[in-house]
């Protein structure tokens, strides 16, 4: 693909069925961030995709890793300290950088409580439940 300013920025429809509770999960994020539905789902869809990192052209290079000091930084802080290294980053980019590891760090998450029995996957309940105590 070309530059930018030479792709197609027309709107197309995208449409996908999720289970009631998650889109109303969606709703309640996208919210919290001030943002619309579909700006939500975009902007997610778009950080995954950066941070699978298959496709070159999605590679931001330029986005600095975060570093978890295990500190209870601010978000703010650590905002002002990610555009204090790559001076400019858009909000994709800063979305990508502040939540870098968020997948493998749920799913390590996620084995350590079912090896502990406090969870456990319920195809029932299609996901994730506490598990019953005996």
């Amino acid at each position: 693909m070309g530059a930018e300013s030479d792709q197609d920025t027309s709107r197309a429809v995208v449409q996908t069925y999720v289970p009631t509770y998650q889109r109303e999960l969606w709703d309640d994020h996208a919210d919290r961030l001030d943002m619309s539905r579909s700006e939500f789902v975009r902007t997610m869809v778009q950080a995954g995709r950066r941070q699978i990192g298959d496709d070159p052209e999605l590679a931001t290079s330029a986005t600095p890793e975060r570093t978890d000091s295990g500190d209870d930084e601010s978000l703010g802080d650590e905002v002002v300290a990610l555009l204090n290294e790559a001076d400019a980053l858009a909000w994709e980019e800063l979305l990508a950088a502040l939540t870098d590891d968020i997948e493998s760090r749920l799913d390590e998450t996620l084995q350590e409580l079912q090896e502990s029995n406090k969870i456990r996957y319920s195809g029932r309940a299609d996901g994730y439940v506490l598990a019953e105590e005996s």
